[in-house]
């Protein structure tokens, strides 16, 4: 197909994705990143089969699976008496023995796509960009004109400058109630090392580990550590003090307090917020088209944002290889082309978005009667045929609308077998 000019805007998980496959199929690349030195940006997060699929097509699997760790098992419980009872409790190989998730850092993705990607010490920082023409040109937050582009490829994350831009896109755009705390742990012996492990003090209090393993220039194996808050009890939580929460924290996880003794300062727990981004029809508008977050920002209840990111940027490569070859771009082709993107990710985000909505209050909520229905209810409902085989399609990010089923690339079994 004829080289196209395209401009990346956002260098976060789908803007990397992105440039390292259209720089291979020869397109010349513009990228925009508003932050002055580009940097991941979180602490880890949760690697499903349809991500390793994805990093295992751009043939980076190996790069990424240097660093991380294999988790083959989701488990949450909530205290009960003098124990605990299990409200959570998934497993991979219930679905193929040969399948796990992976915890990683967000440095070793990032520093893995920077790497596939030769001209990453190119892109254009400390530039926001604002709107987009209808001519494919870029004004940035000065002023300054950038362009024109052939393609415009808003990657600006879940709080998209670009979305909020352009009208008539969104159908929905609302940030969540509850945010969380987060940090980087050193894993020093943790009693769970291949084990999501999550407690709940019903749908008020939420904490989380996820192993995350190492990442490069760093050999000190890292836990993933989160704790649920309102976003409007951000400030109360800072004036209260360190040890109030400590205690808080002791008391519903005495093992989970012992890894951030080392806290000193609220500065040392980044604060996360979340949207909620329904995309009204296509997520194209002209020369504009929307990936990643800026498309289909959700909860990270059920820990799908950076595996969708990554299916998004093979699925617009994909739909862009299908231009015909040598064609001059005109507008009726490229929106058609743009469609058929928009209409194949749809299909599989969209139930992801809706159970990530609904399933969101069940963990984080004040609603005391939802979160006895839930300890009473999922893991019975785990353990019935069907409902399991759906929850953990569910969760390894291969459903597919209601019945559907989004298959793995084929030979990822096979990948994945050699490194069990």
């Amino acid at each position: 197909m004829r080289p196209l000019d395209i401009a990346i805007v956002g260098y976060g998980t789908a803007g990397q994705a992105l440039a390292v496959l259209l720089a291979r199929d020869g397109h010349r690349l513009q990228v925009f990143e508003q932050a002055e030195a580009p940097r991941p940006v979180g602490a880890g997060f949760l690697l499903q089969p349809t991500g390793l699929g994805a990093l295992w097509q751009m043939g980076l699997l190996d790069a990424v699976m240097a660093h991380g760790r294999r988790i083959d098992r989701l488990f949450g419980d909530t205290p009960q008496g003098d124990g605990h009872r299990a409200v959570m409790d998934m497993r991979y190989a219930g679905l193929d023995a040969r399948l796990f998730g992976w915890g990683l850092q967000r440095g070793a993705l990032f520093e893995a796509l920077r790497a596939a990607w030769p001209d990453h010490g190119r892109i254009t920082t400390g530039t926001r960009i604002e709107r987009a023409e209808d001519d494919g040109s870029l004004v940035d937050a000065r002023g300054q004109r950038h362009g024109p582009f052939d393609l415009v490829i808003a990657a600006d994350g879940a709080h998209s400058a670009l979305r909020q831009s352009t009208l008539g896109v969104a159908s929905m755009d609302a940030v969540y109630p509850w945010g969380a705390l987060w940090c980087l742990c050193e894993d020093r012996g943790w009693a769970h090392p291949n084990e999501l492990r999550q407690r709940y003090r019903k749908a008020r209090k939420m904490v989380g580990v996820l192993p995350v393993g190492t990442r490069p220039g760093d050999a000190r194996p890292m836990l993933s550590f989160f704790w649920s808050l309102p976003r409007e009890a951000f400030e109360a939580w800072e004036r209260e003090g360190l040890d109030a929460w400590k205690a808080e924290l002791a008391a519903l996880w005495p093992e989970a307090a012992e890894l951030v003794a080392g806290i000193t300062e609220a500065g040392m727990l980044a604060r996360a917020t979340y949207r909620d981004v329904v995309m009204r029809g296509p997520w194209h508008q002209g020369r504009l088209v929307f990936c990643g977050d800026s498309a289909h920002a959700m909860s990270p209840q059920l820990g799908q944002g950076v595996n969708m990111a990554l299916l998004d940027a093979l699925a617009l490569r994909d739909a862009l290889r299908t231009m015909p070859d040598g064609a001059a771009l005109d507008a009726r082709t490229l929106d058609s082309v743009l469609r058929d993107f928009a209409q194949e990710r749809r299909r599989h985000v969209g139930i992801y978005q809706f159970w990530s909505r609904w399933l969101t209050p069940v963990f984080q909520g004040e609603q005391d009667a939802i979160a006895a229905l839930r300890d009473a209810l999922f893991v019975p409902m785990g353990r019935l045929p069907g409902g399991r085989g759906q929850m953990l399609r569910v969760l390894t990010g291969t459903q597919r609308g209601w019945l559907g089923r989004h298959a793995l690339p084929e030979g990822l079994l096979e990948a994945l077998g050699d490194h069990a």
